[in-house]
């Protein structure tokens, strides 16, 4: 994979985390197999390789890829409002977060303590997916700027929905600190529209 292509994965993955979160919302269903991949990408310690924080493929992160080309590509009519202002919110957390070495530290031992849940219950065990939610709730929602999810007030209103969603956006934010990590920054989605384009088209073939 080139450089440009890794940090589309991971740029995916924050789409992907925003459209689940949206998809939840809006009509209270996730796909398991969704939901693992995202919740795994939290707990994915010294990777090999960008795909390996996903499950070794992108296959999860497909819808994460269109809402994204549906950003690039400015059309109207296919753009997904909703995931692209959780995408942009998730972008801007992470830059607050990486200022706070303090709540970094947190987080790492919190995982650590979900990572023995997930061996004890398994990945997407309600209390797995509770964890991670309370994790959000403790760290990145004390923030000023809060990512506020429209959607369906009968799913929102679940405990469950809304432990899911949090937990969603909280890999989104992992994904975003990847992301840049690999090189990533916001300029590029202005700037490098075209290019990022050729580049997912080629991903979403493969």
């Amino acid at each position: 994979m080139s450089p440009i292509q890794e940090q589309l994965v991971a740029l995916g993955a924050v789409f992907e985390a925003a459209v689940l979160a949206d998809k939840i919302a809006r009509t209270g269903q996730v796909s398991e197999a969704s939901m693992g991949c995202m919740l795994g990408s939290l707990l994915a310690r010294d990777p090999k390789s960008t795909l390996d924080v996903y499950g070794g493929d992108d296959l999860n992160l497909r819808d994460g890829y269109r809402a994204l080309i549906s950003s690039l590509e400015r059309n109207p009519s296919a753009l997904q409002r909703e995931p692209l202002r959780y995408s942009l919110a998730m972008i801007g957390l992470e830059r607050q977060l990486d200022k706070r070495g303090d709540m970094l530290q947190v987080m790492g031992s919190r995982l650590d303590q979900i990572q023995q849940q997930v061996e004890h219950f398994g990945l997407v065990h309600d209390n797995v997916i509770a964890g991670c939610g309370g994790l959000y709730q403790d760290t990145i929602s004390t923030f000023r700027q809060r990512i506020q999810v429209h959607g369906d007030m009968r799913f929102l209103q679940q405990p469950n929905n809304a432990a899911k969603i949090r937990a969603l956006l909280l890999a989104g934010i992992r994904s975003a600190r990847l992301w840049r990590q690999l090189g990533g920054h916001r300029w590029q989605l202005v700037f490098s529209r075209s290019k990022l384009l050729k580049e997912l088209y080629e991903l979403t073939r493969s």
